[in-house]
């Protein structure tokens, strides 16, 4: 196994180089296909077993961008813990890169039980896990909490080591799940006793074990998660459905906003016009307002751009000729008009939807408004005025889109703002 360096908004990526064609599998919650004993990943034919020490290593150690070359479907289990992936870091240096890191709050608990596993997150301005766990008979029942950090990382979880009872030995061996098992890499319980070729590295490694699982799991988010975890006897199966959990509350804004990029076109209909609109948004053409009809599904009186007058790389300029029939300025406010902002951020969005047009697999996808962030207005907008809104396109990772606006009036800004999207398919206007 080995780590290589990888690009910003890579993410963490495992490439199976025995496989032909290297494939490649993201670290996502989306490519998880089991969680019996631990955590599987795959992609097509490939697939990589107990990821979760790797992923923990990289979430406790904060990488974010990272290639694991894996010569077999799993990675090697060293002693059971993290400490020798932590080593292998270390030996190579972390080096930061310009790009910010987007971690995501949790803005409302969320709660799941199945049995005697209960997990459960809450809102906390960092990522803080707290973690009871025990075996049926509730044997070496264990507790530990700690907010996570590099340093706490380190010194409280990367040494817990995997451990099992003597009585499931045999249904792990029939179903190939240890097949590289031994006491030099796991610590057995039978009955009272503890099996281990060294002591305990901590008194409650079990349960400190059981948090770097939750960790590693949860690390299959794609970004950092700033929330406090209260797991009672978690298990890979509830760690994964509640990163499943997480993830829909980062996609809820989703079910309320309009879209901003076009419906995929009828197969049957207008293909030539519709590879026609893709050349002039590709090449840089401008755009009169009846084509920006035939790409932006609004009407009046939510569609926010009247022409584009320039696309250039990952950048757009569009506008938007304001007068006193506007329907807004009827009711904000009558004696006194102005253009209420959030319009001005819908402009933005709009003309963010059209720039993600210019990768043809995007054409015919629709774009959900998901956040917008470091939003400023700063000056009225008035009838008669112009709005003149650039837009540049930041990021595009996968199907995750964000762009920085900026609205102008007689070249003075007036509003500005990032928004966040999703692209998603759909099956029909």
């Amino acid at each position: 196994m080995s780590f290589l360096p990888a690009p910003p908004d890579a993410g963490i990526r495992f490439r199976r180089v025995d496989l032909e064609g290297k494939p490649e599998i993201e670290a996502r919650i989306e490519n998880v296909s089991q969680t019996n004993r631990s955590t599987t990943v795959a992609k097509g034919n490939a697939k990589i077993q107990t990821v979760e020490h790797i992923l923990a290593t990289f979430a406790g150690c904060e990488i974010d961008n990272v290639i694991v070359e894996l010569d077999a479907n799993e990675p090697p289990i060293a002693d059971g813990s993290a400490r020798d992936y932590c080593k292998l870091v270390e030996s190579a240096d972390i080096v930061p890169q310009a790009e910010k890191r987007e971690a995501y709050h949790i803005t409302t608990p969320l709660e799941l039980q199945t049995g005697d596993t209960l997990m459960s997150i809450f809102p906390h301005d960092r990522l803080k896990i707290s973690c009871t766990s025990s075996d049926k008979a509730g044997r070496f029942a264990q507790f530990y909490s700690v907010e996570l950090s590099p340093e706490t990382w380190k010194a409280e979880l990367a040494h817990a080591r995997t451990f099992c009872f003597f009585e499931e030995i045999e249904y792990l061996i029939k179903n190939g799940l240890i097949k590289g098992g031994s006491l030099e890499n796991a610590v057995v319980i039978r009955d009272d006793a503890v099996l281990t070729t060294e002591p305990l590295r901590y008194p409650d490694e079990f349960v400190r074990h059981k948090i770097l699982d939750i960790l590693g799991d949860l690390a299959l988010l794609g970004r950092p998660v700033c929330g406090h975890v209260v797991a009672v006897r978690p298990s890979h199966t509830l760690n994964c459905e509640l990163a499943r959990m997480i993830q829909g509350q980062m996609r809820k804004p989703l079910v309320a906003v309009q879209t901003f990029t076009p419906p995929p076109p009828e197969k049957s209909a207008a293909k030539g016009m519709n590879r026609e609109l893709l050349d002039r948004v590709q090449q840089g053409g401008s755009l009169d307002i009846t084509e920006l009809m035939k790409i932006l599904p609004h009407r009046y009186p939510f569609l926010m751009l009247d022409k584009v007058t320039r696309i250039d790389g990952n950048k757009i300029t569009a506008v938007k000729n304001l007068s006193i029939n506007e329907p807004f300025f009827a009711g904000h406010f009558p004696n006194h008009p102005i253009m209420p902002g959030v319009l001005q951020l819908e402009a933005i969005a709009q003309a963010a939807g059209i720039l993600m047009l210019k990768q043809a697999e995007n054409w015919g996808r629709l774009a959900y408004f998901m956040a917008a962030d470091e939003v400023k207005w700063r000056k009225p907008v008035r009838p008669g005025d112009t709005l003149v809104i650039e837009v540049e396109l930041t990021k595009a990772r996968g199907n995750i889109g964000r762009a920085k606006g900026v609205c102008f009036v007689d070249a003075e800004p007036v509003s500005e703002a990032e928004v966040t999207f999703m692209l998603i398919a759909a099956d029909g206007p």
